[in-house]
């Protein structure tokens, strides 16, 4: 394959649409980062471990005294990737994928799921139309089999951007029909494909902010759980933020509550220093909320309701193959600001969870349950399989480096020639044991932030997606960017995290084994343009791959290859896209563009198989100054049309 030549880009410092980081994320990141534990920083934490372990040298940390796994050769076979020529950088108002490829849009916002459901009208939207509807902001997309040439595919809606759902919006004063229909675009769609197009179909399901969920697992029945809906802190109304998720290996769905501090209102209200310090590590503070919900309903004002932000921040767990069913909130997974879960099978049956927790120095965990997976597809088997989320340990990831002296902040490599160490699994807490001095186990869960900084977890730049390999077993781990690293009283830069004012993130690469508590890991990429001298590509020619920048989900093929989204790629001044990288022989590190969204979009949720590829464009036309009433981008319908966040199929 001949690689074309790459279009040399500047190093600019734009990033994500004002607009979209206010609706996304309630402005997080241009607030001081509610992480403000002491934590020992990286170079401190080794010293320690070296000198409990009475090691002399950094070199000795990796090495068969600590008995940690090794990471696997690289001189391992190519495994052959994808045959694509990658697609230039560019701002087209439009999915761009390489010559010899097809796509089209499976499903928009709007279009109906559920039977009865009207078909997408712009200007005439209802409550009830989009209960039955495709919701908004697809994220998250997963596919599973079904009998014939049927798939089942489940999404998650992140959020809601009023200014583009609706004309003339104004935030001060949202209609209360304006907030239900906002209600009802949240949460995820179940939806039956045919031929890359849905149907209405009896599986078809929406999952809303009205939606009755189980809260399980050790925190479940908590007097922090326990609100006037629901004195017995066992079921929960709907769920919100939904970023990433990942299909289990008996076929449900899991799916990572994120930003939900944003819906809160009158946290200056409330008196109670705990609970005051409780709000605030989940960054929850201030008055009345951007979209103002607290006016319609008072489980989002904190000053009537104070335990409902506690019913929020939960992986959910749903079984798309029965629509009756219940979903579920499995409190032993621990409660912050999840991108997702992933599953890994042990050994001996039991299950591995990885979880990241998507704010700036935040942390990575782990759970690994007590009990085995049943094997079969029957809903007897799902059933008893989804209880495995419900009992186990809780763990929190520390990092140690082997070149801590040689860490600067400016991302220049260890004269090893890779940044790679060594870590250990922290238990926070097993069922009704609690791990942390001054906390109980409920209190644990519910508030496993603030359990995690009593642990000195090592504060990362925002840990996203985290994947185990379905065949070799690594973990990989999407570290976006963090561009508070660094300063005075910020935790400066260490060998996991290796750069000051990190606006480009980067990728790790664990080797675990869940039946223990250490591992190795080393970075896989270090991104940005890759002109960049602070970039790495897993060792790779640089000339030769694609810039590349906030990376966000990650994927796996059939060939053993990763597939990456990214979000915010207007750091580098061109659109978000879907990229391939090898992980193994000679073309490790070999980062290609194989697809970019519409100006303004996000690359989210992608499915990689053989012959078919899913994307979903997230928030097309968010930019700044543009609104439903001064649209910059028609993307999918064309013409004058709305912008309208969907899922787009990609085959050759």
């Amino acid at each position: 394959m001949v690689t074309p030549e790459r279009r040399l880009l500047p190093l600019l410092t734009g990033g994500r649409a004002s607009i979209t980081c206010r609706y996304r994320c309630g402005d997080q990141c241009s607030h001081h980062p509610p992480n403000t534990s002491d934590n020992a920083y990286f170079g401190q934490v080794l010293e320690q471990v070296l000198s409990r372990r009475g090691l002399l040298k950094a070199g000795a940390v990796a090495s068969a005294a600590l008995a940690v796994p090794a990471l696997a050769s690289r001189q391992a076979a190519a495994a052959p990737g994808l045959d694509f020529v990658p697609i230039q950088p560019n701002s087209d108002d439009a999915v761009v994928v390489p010559e010899g490829f097809q796509q089209q849009v499976v499903i928009r916002w709007g279009d109906p799921i559920l039977p009865g459901a009207p078909g997408f009208d712009f200007d005439n939207q209802t409550p009830e139309a989009q209960e039955g509807q495709f919701g908004y902001n697809n994220d998250f997309c997963a596919l599973l089999p079904l009998p014939g040439r049927r798939r089942l595919m489940v999404n998650n809606h992140e959020y809601v951007t009023e200014e583009f759902l609706f004309r003339g919006y104004d935030s001060e004063n949202p209609t209360e029909e304006q907030v239900r229909i906002s209600w009802a675009a949240h949460g995820l769609s179940v939806v039956v494909l045919e031929d890359k197009k849905p149907v209405i179909d009896p599986l078809n399901r929406r999952i809303t902010l009205t939606t009755p969920f189980e809260l399980r697992g050790p925190a479940a029945g908590s007097d922090l759980l326990k609100t006037p809906a629901d004195p017995t802190g066992t079921r929960s109304l709907g769920t919100i933020n939904n970023c990433s998720g990942g299909v289990t290996p008996w076929g449900t769905i899991l799916s990572g509550e994120e930003n939900f501090h944003q819906y809160f209102a009158h946290a200056d209200d409330v008196t109670d220093p705990v609970v005051a310090e409780r709000l605030a590590r989940y960054g929850i503070s201030g008055g009345d909320t951007d979209r103002k919900w607290e006016r319609f309903d008072s489980r989002w004002d904190l000053s009537q309701q104070v335990n409902e932000p506690n019913r929020f921040g939960w992986i959910i767990e749903l079984d798309p193959h029965d629509p009756s069913s219940t979903p579920v909130k499995h409190t032993a997974l621990g409660r912050f600001k999840h991108e997702g879960a992933n599953i890994r099978v042990l050994d001996d049956g039991r299950v591995a969870a990885y979880l990241g927790d998507d704010e700036k120095f935040e942390y990575m965990y782990r759970f690994v349950s007590d009990g085995t997976v049943k094997p079969g597809s029957s809903g007897l088997a799902r059933r008893h399989n989804m209880s495995l989320l419900d009992s186990g340990t809780l763990y929190v990831a520390k990092f140690t480096g082997d070149s801590p002296d040689e860490v600067d902040g400016t991302g220049t490599l260890p004269t090893d020639g890779e940044f790679d160490g060594i870590g250990e699994w922290t238990p926070l807490a097993h069922n009704d044991t609690s791990f942390v001095d001054g906390m109980t186990a409920e209190e644990v869960y519910v508030f496993t932030r603030l359990a995690a900084d009593k642990a000195g977890a090592t504060k990362m730049d925002r840990p996203e997606d985290v994947q185990p390999h379905p065949t070799t077993g690594r973990v990989y781990a999407a570290l976006t960017n963090n561009s508070d690293r660094g300063p005075d009283g910020k935790a400066p830069a260490d060998e996991a995290n290796p750069r000051n004012s990190n606006k480009h993130g980067q990728v790790m690469e664990l080797d675990d084994d869940p039946a223990g508590i250490r591992f190795a890991w080393r970075l896989l990429l270090v991104c940005g343009d890759p002109n960049d001298p602070s970039t790495y590509f897993g060792g790779y020619d640089k000339s030769q791959v694609s810039p590349i920048t906030c990376p966000d989900n990650v994927a796996f093929d059939s060939r053993g290859n990763l597939w990456i989204t990214t979000d915010s790629s207007e750091a580098l001044g061109f659109n978000d896209g879907l990229y391939e990288v090898p992980l193994e022989g000679p073309e490790r590190g070999h980062v290609r563009a194989f697809l970019s969204v519409p100006r303004g979009a996000e690359a989210c949720g992608p499915v990689i198989e053989d012959d078919l590829v899913l994307v979903s464009a997230q928030h097309p036309g968010e930019v700044d100054g543009a609104n439903a009433d001064n649209p910059v981008s028609h993307w999918p319908d064309g013409g004058t049309t709305q912008p309208r966040p969907s899922v787009v199929a990609v085959w050759r």
